[in-house]
């Protein structure tokens, strides 16, 4: 009898322990420097955008007349592969259409978050396209890196001439990751689950590559004149 008294109050303790350690890591906050492996989903925003005023913009045509946003993840492989086509109708179309980025870090990509707040401090210097396209450009260096990256992007902020003390003020800053978190609300709320997610005009679309985009883009535009 006493024995099973023992072992009755040992299972009490384990499914104790079992309960407080999934607590914890359920509740466990937002990285910081240093701490690259994980960001907390924010909750969806109610009356989610796919983009606003604050939202940053690569390309400022004088007269824009389509708007496309990438929702992206700095480490996602395929947000990579589609980075070159980006760039490329960045330059065929950036005169007549605002193209747009913004941030959306998966939790399963231990960098990602990281290199998000890297971009947003970039941001605060005017270098956000800068940053974004030395991410992008980079990424087979640091991506699916299993240990914190933090150096290397500071080394991309050196490299880009920013003011390293207000670099690293930005990247410790909780409003940076609260920016993060803002574009990942209305991610979100728009049923964002993967990267890249476009839209053009507001509507989400599934382009496989250059020409898909630039038929989505022609059409746009064809209707815009219309």
């Amino acid at each position: 009898m006493k024995f099973k008294k023992q072992l009755l109050a040992l299972l009490v303790l384990v499914v104790a322990f079992g309960a407080a350690l999934g607590s914890f890591v359920l509740l466990r906050p937002e990285s910081g420097p240093g701490d690259s492996g994980y960001a907390a989903p924010p909750p969806a925003a109610s009356d989610a955008r796919a983009v606003r005023e604050n939202s940053h913009r690569l390309t400022r045509p004088a007269e824009s007349r389509v708007t496309v946003v990438e929702f992206l993840d700095f480490e996602c492989e395929s947000c990579g592969a589609f980075h070159p086509v980006m760039e490329r109708l960045k330059k065929e179309y950036g005169d007549r259409v605002t193209f747009v980025a913004r941030y959306f870090p998966l939790p399963g990509h231990r960098n990602s978050h990281s290199a998000a707040r890297a971009a947003e401090a970039a941001a605060q210097q005017g270098k956000f396209a800068e940053m974004h396209d030395m991410l992008f450009e980079t990424q087979a260096e640091w991506g699916e890196a299993q240990e914190p990256k933090d150096a290397v992007f500071r080394g991309y902020a050196r490299q880009l001439g920013l003011d390293l003390a207000r670099y690293d003020a930005a990247v410790a800053d909780p409003r940076t990751a609260e920016r993060i978190a803002y574009d990942q609300r209305d991610g979100a709320g728009l049923k964002v689950q993967g990267t890249p997610t476009f839209f053009v005009e507001g509507t989400r679309v599934r382009p496989r590559g250059y020409e898909d985009f630039k038929l989505i883009l022609d059409e746009r535009l064809a209707a815009s004149r219309a």
